[in-house]
């Protein structure tokens, strides 16, 4: 198993919480974490159709099977275990008994919201991050294979190639499960509606359009882009707001849980490709995107990742803060050599944010560290000092 940041998060709230959940993408490895944190507690795949079927018709006699615990994974697929599971730990209140994982979060989160409120850690596991593969020297050598091979688990621990991987994940995980729960009738309607979001990361959601290019309605694109996001395969960062006189922005920017998954949905089945995409730069904000991401969730914090934008344009690829009035603010920037220009979002926002705290932070796609008056610049492959002081927040 590649070691996981996680993982010691996750140890220590099963030290804390008699259940703790994991939530995350399809194969992001959330089954392989739950297990090695579990130790010799049993498990019990909830995919499975024989113990599906048992947990949904005996969830009483399905969990008295677990006197001591167990990996339950999918859980989201048998939601009156969680009332039965709630009887359970207020009788035996023993920390650590249940691992339940999942990658769909409506019915999930409705369940512990209404059953084990008080009683459940809860944590996201993402694909890989950079550092994590930086640790076992498994990193991608550059920024181009990065964006096209993306970090889910299983392109680093099996010799398979991207495109076949996409295709195959696509096909079983977000064509069957995410239409299963939107009960999409028209396949090519639905292919296409994702792959447009692929073509817009990084930029303004405008539903409207989005709809219209599909030939959906804007409910459909709603209903559509809701299910996307709770099924993690894109996750919508949303503009910061402040009372500073400004005429901010208020629509979401959309991003994919992992740029992989994007490239291949842009058509893009090589390397060659993919580094020839128009939209490379704004993959490359995406991954950027997912680290920041990935930097909270991982030490267990709950992710506020946002951005900030005028009706002039003015803009700060990400904001988030750091301590009381103090933000870190990220520009990225594909380039391999630092400009100018590049520093214009951070300048202009450091001016006009009174009473706050800015720290200017630009990521890019050279392999420099520079420390310059108008911020600090990161290579795109040395990001711990931002990362360290975002998770530490």
């Amino acid at each position: 198993m590649f070691p996981r940041t996680l993982l010691p998060v996750l140890k220590r709230q099963l030290a804390r919480f008699p259940i703790v959940a994991l939530t995350g993408p399809r194969q992001a490895g959330k089954t392989t974490l739950a297990r090695h944190a579990a130790g010799d507690r049993p498990y019990v795949s909830l995919e499975d159709p024989d113990s599906r079927e048992y947990a949904l018709e005996d969830a009483r006699g399905f969990l008295a099977q677990f006197p001591d615990g167990a990996v339950l994974d999918e859980a989201q697929r048998c939601p009156p275990l969680f009332s039965y599971l709630q009887g359970i730990v207020d009788t035996d209140r023993r920390p650590g008994r249940f691992i339940l994982t999942g990658s769909q979060q409506f019915g999930m989160m409705e369940a512990i919201t209404q059953s084990l409120a008080g009683r459940i850690a809860l944590l996201q596991l993402w694909p890989f991050s950079l550092a994590e593969l930086q640790a076992v020297d498994a990193a991608p050598p550059d920024v181009d294979t990065l964006l096209f091979k993306g970090l889910f688990p299983r392109l680093y621990d099996q010799d398979i190639a991207p495109a076949d991987w996409f295709s195959s994940y696509v096909a079983t995980y977000l064509e069957r499960d995410v239409r299963q729960l939107l009960n999409v009738q028209n396949l090519s309607l639905f292919q296409r509606f994702v792959g447009l979001c692929a073509g817009r990361v990084g930029q303004l959601l405008n539903i409207d359009t989005l709809a219209a290019d599909t030939g959906i309605s804007r409910q459909t694109a709603n209903g559509w882009l809701a299910v996307l996001e709770a099924s993690h395969v894109i996750f919508l960062v949303r503009p910061w707001f402040a009372n500073i006189g400004k005429r901010l922005v208020k629509t979401p920017k959309l991003y994919f849980c992992d740029t992989g998954l994007a490239v291949w949905l842009l058509g893009a089945k090589t390397l060659e490709y993919a580094a020839s995409l128009p939209q490379r730069g704004a993959l490359f904000e995406n991954w950027v995107m997912t680290e920041l991401r990935k930097a909270q969730t991982n030490v267990g914090l709950r992710p506020e990742l946002f951005f900030l934008r005028d009706q002039s344009g003015h803009e700060v690829d990400a904001f988030m803060q750091t301590a009381p009035n103090t933000f870190a603010a990220v520009e990225v920037k594909a380039g391999e050599t630092v400009a100018s220009d590049f520093f214009k979002g951070l300048d202009y926002w450091r001016k006009h944010l009174p009473g706050q705290t800015i720290h200017s932070w630009l990521v890019y796609g050279g392999n420099q560290p520079q420390s310059r008056e108008r911020g600090t610049v990161l290579p795109w492959n040395g990001l711990s000092p931002l990362l360290n002081a975002l998770s530490a927040a």
